[in-house]
């Protein structure tokens, strides 16, 4: 790569050295190579190897294989890539260098590698070094090249930085590489809220009550977590700042439950029971009513913005049966959405609006997740003979969701692609784990 194309940015990470970025341009034309908005996505088969350690002296192989396993296990996550073994692969990788002109590109497709992804590091005095490099080895072509400085202790960050750049080129959408999501478990020995980064790394317990904590959501800049909290002796709706573990309570009389915050707004909407059945209110984001949002004789529970804030789905038994419906918030009109099933709960909307996924309960058939259109039509079954799966909650890019299922026996949480495809477990944790949540795009993480 010509130096003059090289831009250093210095990345805020509170380290004592900084993490330190080199962009280069992309030496080839700009291409989508994965559409994520597809319905049936072909996985790409991309190599992986081992990093290669450059510098004096060859002290620190094992790097070299835990920065490349890192690398592909994330990657790997989105669902979008084939990780190929390594056992098949034509050259080792620290016999060969990094550069574009170097690289024998017919021993990647002789193994079916589609793209490649080389890495190279070097490490002293707890200052480590790394370079990324994506190929198309069909094209033999560099994609996108990074280097990263920061301390040994960074290198997850670096990967997960790469990894985000690596998707947004290759999708042309933000990667989900900089997210959380908050859950309930009972690994304290009561329901506490939870959060782990986006792949189950790192659980910390971020409530601690002794009590019961229910239904946690994030706030669109990804400042807050609403959630409800029995601390009390009865549901009490929360509002707390995530790094400050600041805020308010708001505790009418009855129930204050299933908090949903507006899109980009400071504000949010719940139910609460102070006027009799269960309704929904519009709440500042200290938790003082603005308005009521439903006048029904029904229960209304479970409020989901659209991602324009213009509509507003919600669960209903004014039909019935718990039933999914949506108000439009500019004419007040509100209409139906879901017909079959008998218990259909826990709606939220797709990050594009074109989707709510849902729980759905339909008699024989057990609890699973389903999708349906915005605009009505037949719902599509994701998860199918595996016990009870409920609560689900969609990535930022809308390529993925998370829910909960006892298919293992307790509950547990389980991430799969959009169209039910790639179905696993997210973590494990002692007791049971309930109610994921998953946060927006987190800046400085």
């Amino acid at each position: 790569m010509q130096r003059a194309r090289h831009v250093v940015i210095h990345l805020i990470l509170g380290l004592a050295v900084p993490l330190l970025l080199i962009w280069s341009s992309i030496p080839c034309q700009a291409r989508v190579y994965i559409d994520i908005t597809a319905p049936y996505l072909r996985k790409i088969p991309t190599a992986v190897p081992f990093f290669k350690e450059v510098g004096a002296g060859n002290k620190h192989k094992e790097f070299a294989e835990t920065f490349a396993n890192l690398l592909a296990e994330t990657i790997d996550f989105t669902g979008f890539f084939k990780i190929l073994d390594r056992g098949s692969f034509l050259e080792d990788p620290q016999q060969s260098a990094l550069m574009q002109h170097t690289i024998n590109f017919k021993n990647w497709t002789d193994v079916g590698a589609e793209l490649l992804i080389k890495g190279g590091f070097e490490y002293q005095e707890d200052i480590l070094k790394v370079e990324l490099r994506l190929f198309d080895t069909f094209g033999g072509r560099l994609i996108i090249g990074k280097r990263y400085t920061g301390h040994l202790k960074d290198h997850r960050r670096m990967i997960r930085r790469f990894s985000n750049d690596l998707i947004r080129r290759l999708t042309g959408h933000e990667g989900i590489f900089n997210t959380q999501i908050a859950f309930v478990s009972t690994a304290a020995g009561h329901k506490e809220i939870f959060v782990a980064d986006f792949d189950g790394y790192n659980p910390k317990q971020f409530t601690d009550t002794g009590a019961i904590t229910l239904f946690p959501a994030w706030s669109s800049d990804g400042r807050w977590l609403a959630y409800t909290d029995y601390g009390r002796g009865k549901p009490d709706l929360y509002m707390k700042n995530i790094k400050e573990r600041r805020g308010t309570v708001t505790s009418f009389k009855g129930s204050n439950i299933t908090p949903s915050w507006v899109p980009g707004e400071f504000s949010l909407a719940a139910s609460l029971s102070h006027e009799g059945n269960p309704s929904l209110y519009l709440l500042t984001g200290k938790g003082k009513i603005v308005k009521r949002l439903t006048h029904h004789w029904g229960i209304d529970v479970s409020p989901a913005w659209s991602p324009d804030g213009k509509a507003l789905a919600f669960v209903s038994n004014r039909s019935g049966s718990p039933q999914i419906y949506i108000k439009d918030m500019e004419d007040g009109e509100v209409r139906r959405l879901t017909f079959q099933g008998n218990y259909n709960t826990a709606p939220e909307w797709s990050p594009r609006g074109d989707y709510i996924v849902y729980t759905g309960l339909v008699r024989d058939n057990g609890t699973n997740i389903y999708i349906v259109s915005t605009d009505g039509g037949e719902p599509i079954q994701l998860t199918r003979d595996a016990d009870n799966n409920e609560s689900p909650t969609w990535s930022p890019d809308g390529s993925l969701i998370a829910f909960c299922s006892t298919r293992e026996g307790v509950s547990r949480i389980y991430v799969m692609n959009a169209n039910g495809a790639n179905q696993r477990r997210l973590l494990t944790l002692q007791g049971e784990q309930t109610d994921p949540s998953w946060s927006p795009r987190l800046s400085g993480y």
